[in-house]
């Protein structure tokens, strides 16, 4: 393999696994209030947040970690008064209790304000920062840690090169689903520290939602259904309790830290969870096996995940499935051909299911595209596909990926609309 596809490869592991607390569109927002206030000084008088819809619906109801809060503005106060912006988006992890106190506040007494911005990127958020002192704007946009402009009483102190992408896509990359698995199947184990970091993060919460009741309780529900042998013991059920139950614990606000995949802590979830249950089931002592199939399933989210942007009206556990029907079909023995079957197999299923934001029934969607997932494999090891001629799926892989980003991001803008006003406008208020 060139050089130049190996750094690319490297690269997309860096900037797509990246370690984060609470669900990301919250903590976007907190980071850019962290942002603001560092550039300040004295007591906040006032915080106006504008966000992009997509944002806004992500940040609407999910939990901030360490606290019982949700919504966006008690997450730029807490951002702005907890947050150190150096953490990126680990900054919400073990916040002090006076300060959240003082950003509660902050909120109450109506000082912090949100509207929806009009700006065209589907990540966009604006914080405008005011004490007695100073006022401080910053942009973030295209990606939850891309600062693009920090503007202190009128004078911009950091503005981002030009040509920086603000799309959120991450690409193009310079590699292929077939440099993918060639380099997860051999590159040396010291190329994937990030995704054994995964491997030992995501599996702490996986435990901890099982131990807990949070949110919905997918994943311990499922669990005791196992257990009291009302559904079977089995792979596909395994990898379902452990993805749904971390995703149950995050989206309560479980205060533990987690490997995100393309700015997405479930979708971090959901590509490494199932594939360390079907690992236990199938193996359970080949470590090696499991690093590289971890790898191979995130590596296959970040390169889908890159073709149509961080946000979307789609739902990231479908991608993120689709990385674990690949590396599953890895560990059942399968080979390209065999993968190219998995994803036709998820995308030709589960393409379809929405993102109407993040909330306690992310867990749900978990756990039904780990399924899907399971369920690819097992036909793709039995060389049984989607047709080309059916649906969105075409005869390559990457032609089905094309047609599904093409979904997921010119063709959601309306879907984005209209969920955002479901979940504003509910009837039921």
């Amino acid at each position: 393999m060139e050089e130049a596809i190996i750094q690319s490869i490297r690269e997309a592991m860096t900037r797509g696994m990246q370690v984060a607390t609470g669900c990301t569109e919250p903590v976007a927002i907190a980071l850019a209030g962290a942002t603001a206030y560092a550039y300040t000084s004295g007591e906040i008088e006032s915080i106006h947040l504008y966000a992009s819809g997509n944002v806004i619906k992500n940040a609407f109801v999910v939990g901030i970690p360490g606290t019982s809060f949700t919504g966006p503005k008690y997450a730029v106060a807490l951002g702005a008064l907890c947050g150190d912006p150096s953490k990126q988006l680990a900054l919400l992890e073990h916040m002090d209790p006076e300060q959240v106190k003082k950003a509660v506040a902050l909120v109450e007494a109506g000082k912090v304000s949100l509207d929806h911005s009009d700006r065209q990127e589907k990540l966009f958020i604006e914080v405008m920062l005011k004490t007695a002192a100073d006022v401080v704007i910053v942009r973030v946009s295209g990606a939850h840690t891309n600062v693009e402009s920090i503007i202190k009483n009128g004078e911009a102190v950091y503005q981002r090169a030009c040509g920086v992408p603000t799309t959120g896509k991450e690409g193009p990359f310079t590699f292929s689903l077939a440099d993918v698995f060639e380099f997860c199947t051999t590159a040396p184990l010291s190329e994937f520290e990030v995704v054994e970091q995964a491997i030992t993060l995501n599996s702490a919460i996986a435990e901890e939602g099982l131990k807990g009741q949070y949110g919905l309780q997918v994943g311990r529900c499922l669990r005791e259904d196992i257990d009291s042998g009302l559904v079977a013991d089995d792979v596909t059920n395994s990898a379902m309790v452990l993805a749904s139950a971390a995703a149950d614990a995050r989206m309560a606000g479980l205060d533990l830290p987690v490997m995100s995949n393309s700015g997405s802590g479930n979708q971090g979830i959901a590509a490494t969870m199932p594939v360390v249950a079907a690992w236990r089931w199938l193996d359970g002592k080949d470590r090696e096996r499991l690093i590289r199939a971890c790898a191979l399933s995130n590596l296959t989210t970040i390169f889908i995940k890159s073709k149509f942007g961080v946000l979307s009206a789609l739902c990231g556990a479908v991608v993120a499935g689709t990385g674990v029907a690949s590396a599953v079909t890895w560990l059942y023995g399968g080979g390209k051909n065999e993968i190219a079957c998995a994803i036709s197999n998820t995308l030709g299923n589960v393409a379809g299911v929405l993102c109407d934001g993040a909330k306690s029934s992310c867990a749900l969607k978990v756990s039904s595209c780990t399924n899907a997932a399971m369920m690819a494999a097992r036909l793709a090891m039995r060389h049984l596909r989607v047709q080309a001629n059916e649906g969105i799926v075409d005869e390559r892989p990457e032609y089905t990926i094309e047609n599904f980003a093409l979904l997921g991001s010119e063709g959601s803008d309306e879907l984005d609309r209209l969920i955002l006003d479901m979940i504003i406008h509910k009837k039921s208020h």
